[in-house]
């Protein structure tokens, strides 16, 4: 549009109307000098943007005109674009930095480490104490000093050696034996097997199938503990590996 045209449009159709300028100001509460700076195009005296729009929207209205079209008219005289209407404000968050996802594995990896190896702590605990537990009474066939149970000692200046007994069975059969009256074995001895046990002063020997079961004191074998397929009881000591010694088999 040619400058000049918007103005002298918006005057003459003010006037076609017999519009005054006061009136007109009136009409819209736009002053006077706005709307002379509007017709005669003097564009620095109005204010810029949604205001001088408005002006010119108040305008149309108040004298009957289309509103769109002044306003096309009002943007090219002016050389301004139809305003766009912004966009939606996108409220997006920062992305986390690469780091936070590594970080995260590595820490999960150092707790499941943790677990792991704590639970082997345990468990090699637990191995240890029940291993300890079990070594009271000696497997068969083995003697060691660190597995075998505590008894009182006797005195330094005492005579006696202290005794060891080996008990095997030619036929599975249960056993029990006491040493100083302490319980040391009540199981099943299976046939073959050796089993040992100190003492300082007797053992007794209880065996469900008497004739099955081989005693040897100190090296010395002593007599079957009872009849055949019968359970009986012996008690050794001292006395028996005298009267072993003196070649009598009199328990």
């Amino acid at each position: 549009m040619a400058k000049g045209n918007f103005g002298e449009r918006l005057k003459r159709e003010r006037e076609m109307r017999d519009v005054t300028v006061e009136e007109l100001t009136k009409g819209t509460r736009i002053g006077p000098r706005f709307l002379n700076a509007l017709e005669n195009e003097q564009w620095d005296k109005l204010p810029g943007g949604v205001f001088g729009r408005g002006f010119v929207r108040s305008i149309a209205r108040y004298l009957g005109l289309d509103e769109e079209s002044l306003l096309s008219e009002y943007d090219l005289a002016r050389g301004e674009q139809k305003h766009e209407a912004p966009a939606p404000y996108e409220n997006r968050l920062p992305s986390p930095p690469k780091w936070i996802p590594v970080l995260a594995v590595l820490v999960l990896l150092l707790v499941l480490a943790g677990f792991f190896y704590a639970g082997r702590y345990v468990w090699h605990k637990y191995e240890a104490h029940r291993a300890k537990q079990t070594s009271a009474i000696l497997r068969p066939g083995e003697q060691s000093a660190d597995a075998l149970p505590i008894f009182p000692t006797k005195s330094a200046d005492s005579a006696t050696a202290p005794l060891n007994l080996a008990v095997s069975t030619s036929v599975t059969t249960r056993v029990r034996v006491l040493a100083d009256h302490q319980v040391v074995l009540d199981a099943e001895i299976a046939a073959g097997d050796t089993w040992h046990f100190p003492a300082n002063e007797q053992f007794e020997v209880t065996a469900a199938d008497s004739s099955s079961v081989l005693l040897e004191l100190n090296g010395q074998a002593m007599p079957p503990i009872g009849a055949r397929s019968s359970p009986g009881t012996i008690v050794l000591g001292q006395k028996d590996l005298r009267q072993a010694s003196s070649g009598s088999s009199q328990p």
